[in-house]
């Protein structure tokens, strides 16, 4: 009996030491643990010189999905969708200026730019014609791939995706209209619970202890952050493509939280108009990031999806 109580008590004290004293590696491993239950595992490659991190799962003779992260996110935005994407060959990487891929400054970081690079990826790998699925900013550089290699993916799936305009502005919208505010960065720790409650629509507690390790990157690189923010900002600003939509060939997704303060959902009916035979549901429940607050409503839309194609 005592040993068993051993058995027992043990991995919870284990659990206390790393939570009060390295709450870093309780993070660490976090995302470990959800990497494993999404069958992934980080690998890396160099394109151009440049070293990209990223996570696959998943057999490589079945179809393959590629998933591009949104704007301050990373490959670990993927995990817990990709648990419940078995059957699929799943590739998530890190885009330059994110994540653990390279924080260069002087890099040019508007949707063109990450396109083609994210293009150059692809093709080391040896990818042939993914099915390319990108959430917000990410999103918006499916889109584009979608735009200028055509012949390049199977199918396009976009989760409340950047790169349009909706009837309605935003609450991001217009927090950044005068251009000296950037709402998607944060200022400090405590910064942090008001940028969680704008991303998604029902806002975890997040244990003070944790935020540390959760947000260094964000703190780190938030004047990097920042000038890509506005970035693509202008360039959603002056350059969005709703008068291209028509241009897109391939079968398209279109994947939306009712609730996205970042993306009004009013360009739903705008996707859905300008790409011919696009297929569109909206969750009523979440946000911004349907693959974080309901990957397996969201794994289902996708995989019924791809059966429809098959």
């Amino acid at each position: 009996m005592k040993f068993l109580l051993v058995l027992l008590v043990a991995p919870l004290i284990a659990l206390a030491l790393l939570y009060f004293i390295f709450p870093g590696r309780l993070v660490a491993f976090g995302r470990w643990l959800l990497r494993r239950r999404g069958g992934l595992v980080e690998r890396r490659v160099t394109v151009d010189g440049r070293v990209w991190p990223y996570l696959e799962g998943g057999d490589p003779a079945k179809p393959t999905l590629l998933l591009v992260h949104g704007f301050a996110g990373d490959k670990d935005n993927w995990p817990m969708l990709a648990a419940h994407l078995r059957g699929y060959h799943v590739i998530a990487p890190d885009l330059p200026g994110f994540g653990e891929n390279e924080r260069n400054p002087q890099l040019a970081y508007d949707i063109a730019a990450q396109t083609e690079r994210l293009k150059d990826f692809i093709d080391a790998l040896g990818l042939d014609r993914p099915h390319v699925a990108g959430n917000s900013m990410g999103g918006w550089i499916a889109l584009r791939y979608a735009l200028d290699y055509p012949d390049a993916l199977a199918s396009l799936i976009l989760l409340n995706n950047a790169g349009v305009k909706g009837a309605n502005e935003s609450d991001l919208e217009k927090q950044a209209a005068n251009e000296d505010y950037n709402p998607l960065v944060i200022a400090n720790l405590d910064d942090a619970d008001r940028l969680v409650a704008m991303v998604v629509h029902k806002p975890p507690h997040i244990p003070a202890r944790l935020k540390p390790a959760l947000y260094r990157d964000a703190l780190k690189y938030r004047d990097q952050l920042d000038g890509i923010f506005w970035v693509i900002a202008s360039e959603m600003r002056d350059h969005p493509l709703n008068d291209r939509l028509g241009e897109v060939r391939v079968p398209t997704l279109i994947l939306w939280g009712r609730h996205d303060r970042l993306i009004d959902v009013s360009c739903v009916p705008v996707l859905e108009a300008g790409i011919a035979g696009a297929q569109a549901q909206i969750f009523d429940h979440v946000g911004h990031v349907p693959m974080i607050e309901d990957p397996k409503a969201t794994a289902a839309a996708i995989k019924g999806f791809l059966a429809r194609l098959s």
